[in-house]
């Protein structure tokens, strides 16, 4: 041992006299000397600086180098933890692609570690991302499918994949809590139902390791943000995901946390720096008090409380006013967007976070892609405040979030509470959604709304709507129809039901989707299995098809994917008193298409008055109705059925 540092010290010395390290006398880190450097490998022609995470044992002891030419140290920072070093590292615009060698020394005593630079994708920066033109579908990878592993994967011989012994919470599809098994290749397996539904991008829920006892199943509590969760597969099965999808012309959007991590995660033992993370003694929970960003009254205490108190006990809160922090979580994603070739990202939780560090976040992801939306989960019902977390909004104290995209909470709540009035007044019913959409005046980009009437954080809408197909069939019709990014959580298309035999928990909403399993006795990924299915799934058919005539329509029709909004509430009298009627209708229009939609949410069919409509276009209209593709021709005296949509598309 004693001659190899003896030859590394030889190789340093010839390489000071020649200003370059000379690495190949030089011997290889083992485990007990470097633990992890994080990005794992980064590439030429990277606008983002590239800041190395180093761990190892007494590892602020050494200097660091880096071998070959194209490639330098800028800067060594010292942590709090000396088993931490921070390595600033210039990546010239000539260096080659290939494997570099950092170069760790101290007191004669040498060892180095292989880093990878990679060849960028040509025209990598300028890809394109989700937009008005999409339908995205939400997957929850362990619910939706398990698809044979793939030759070399995780195996324990009977056919399941194998729970490595670092693995705590285990697989029980009888636990809606536990894990049940899905994983990437079941969403490879399955990519022609999601297209053939006319979805065109994909949001899973987190596929990184999470590594507790219990609950882990949705990948909210992440263990290690560079590695996907083995029972999933790995990181090559996640490109091999995302290449497949494209193949198909789906596009990826992947889910980031950045508020919290899980008390699983590798650095909880052992944090780099003393404010890593929020220290939670004794435990204190957040407020989820959104507003204490924007009210000019609020107490510095409750803001703090907001910032800095956990999510759950299970999920520590990030501390994003940590620089060195804030710098790994913006090269991760955009480690995760090169590595994969992502088409977008979605932020959990957002407004948890600290918002101006997380405004710089969204601004470093999008300089080095200009193109990329990014969508932030931005729970609240209040109309204002999701507007003032729109990149650009005009805030008066001057914030602006670089978020592009943000969740229509306020319109998913309209919907659902909507279509289960059928006694109304005034703003009862229909009006809702109605008075939802007159707001969007508040909205600084509306092509950059994601609209949804349900995720993965909600009942399940079957149950919602008490199993009524024909109000899901109204919902559908919305989602397919208003402006925006539409979003449909998977099985909704079919009226997903929360598990009968163990209801209560969100595990519990979260089912399995049938067929997905070898051992499924039917699937509703099949026509033949909808048309056969028990009777809790009797209209499985019925909603699937008209789901799927909904949004592979839509795909072709530029009024609903860019058009602008024109629409109408219609009244009614009741003795002296004028109110709704409980209909909503609207155009949407592009040039010269067209589309009219008429939502009667009533119990009784109604008539078209068609005069009402005059000041868009005069006399009958004849068009196609996009769900039978039968002509209809839109005049007076028109009836639509109780509890259902009439959409027509015609030309101006």
């Amino acid at each position: 041992m004693m001659r190899k540092y003896v030859l590394a010290a030889a190789c340093i010395m010839m390489a000071a006299c020649s200003g370059r390290v000379d690495s190949s006398c030089i011997p290889e880190a083992g485990p007990q000397e470097i633990v992890r450097v994080e990005p794992l490998s980064w590439w030429t022609g990277m606008k983002t600086s590239l800041q190395l995470l180093v761990q190892g044992p007494e590892i602020s002891a050494f200097d660091v180098a880096v071998s070959g030419t194209g490639l330098k140290v800028k800067e060594v920072h010292k942590a709090d933890n000396p088993d931490f070093l921070f390595v600033d590292v210039e990546v010239s615009p000539k260096a080659a692609p290939g494997t570099y060698d950092l170069v760790f020394t101290r007191d004669g005593e040498s060892f180095k570690y292989p880093y990878l630079i990679r060849e960028r994708r040509q025209g990598s920066a300028a890809r394109e991302s989700f937009t008005t033109a999409d339908m995205i579908y939400l997957i929850m990878p362990d619910r939706f499918a398990r698809g044979e592993a793939a030759e070399g994967a995780y195996e324990d011989g009977s056919g399941h994949p194998w729970q490595p012994p670092f693995m705590l919470d285990k697989e029980d599809r009888t636990d809606p809590n536990a894990r049940h098994g899905g994983n990437i290749q079941g969403m490879i397996d399955h990519l022609d139902y999601v297209a053939d539904l006319g979805a065109t991008a994909i949001w899973c829920t987190p596929l990184l390791i999470n590594n507790q006892a219990r609950g882990t199943y949705h990948g909210y509590a992440i263990s290690d943000y560079y590695h996907t969760d083995p029972r999933y597969g790995d990181n090559a099965a996640y490109c091999a995901f995302v290449e497949a999808c494209h193949a198909k012309g789906i596009k990826v959007i992947m889910d980031v946390v950045t508020n919290h991590c899980g008390t699983g995660h590798w650095w909880m033992d052992n944090p780099p720096f003393d404010d890593w993370y929020h220290v939670n003694d004794p435990y204190m929970q957040m407020n989820a008090l959104f507003s204490v960003y924007m009210d000019p009254h609020v107490a510095k205490v409750d803001r703090e409380r907001q910032e800095s108190g956990w999510f759950v006990p299970s999920m520590p809160d990030m501390n994003l006013d940590n620089p060195f922090l804030l710098k790994y979580f913006q090269q991760w994603a955009v480690w995760w967007t090169e590595y994969a070739n992502l088409d977008g990202l979605r932020v959990d939780t957002y407004p948890y976070n600290e918002p101006e560090p997380m405004s710089k976040w969204c601004k470093a992801v999008t300089d080095e892609y200009p193109n990329l939306n990014i969508v932030g989960e931005c729970w609240d019902y209040s109309i204002p405040q999701v507007a003032y977390w729109q990149k650009d909004n005009p805030n008066k104290n001057g914030f602006n979030s670089n978020l592009p995209s943000v969740m229509d909470f306020p319109l998913e709540q309209a919907i659902h509470t909507a279509l289960m009035e059928d006694e109304v007044f005034w703003n009862e019913g229909m009006t809702r959604v109605y008075t939802v959409l007159a707001q969007d005046f508040v909205y600084q980009d509306l092509s950059h709304m994601l609209t949804f009437f349900a995720n993965h954080d909600h009942a399940r809408t079957g149950d919602t709507f008490k199993e009524d197909p024909s109000r899901m069939k109204l919902a559908l019709a919305l989602l397919a129809t208003v402006r925006g990014i539409p979003q449909l959580y998977y099985g909704d298309e079919m009226m997903f039901l929360e598990r009968k035999d163990k209801p209560g928990s969100d595990g519990a909403k979260r089912i399995d989707f049938p067929g997905g399993w070898p051992e499924d006795t039917f699937s509703l990924f099949t026509a033949v299995g909808r048309a056969s299915a028990p009777s809790m799934y009797a209209h499985a058919a019925e909603l699937h098809d008209y789901a799927r005539a909904l949004f592979r329509w839509r795909r072709g029709c530029k009024a609903a994917k860019e058009g602008e909004t024109l629409h109408f509430l219609s009244r009614k009298n009741v003795g002296p008193v004028n109110i709704t009627d409980n209909t909503y209708s609207f155009f949407r229009y592009k040039d010269n298409d067209a589309v009219f939609v008429f939502i009667n949410n009533a119990l009784e069919p109604r008539t078209l008055d068609w005069d009402h409509y005059a000041e868009f276009v005069s006399g009958p209209v004849t068009g196609t109705d996009v769900v039978t593709g039968e002509s209809v021709t839109l005049r007076n005296g028109l009836s639509v059925g109780p509890k259902s949509a009439l959409i027509v598309e015609f030309t101006l």
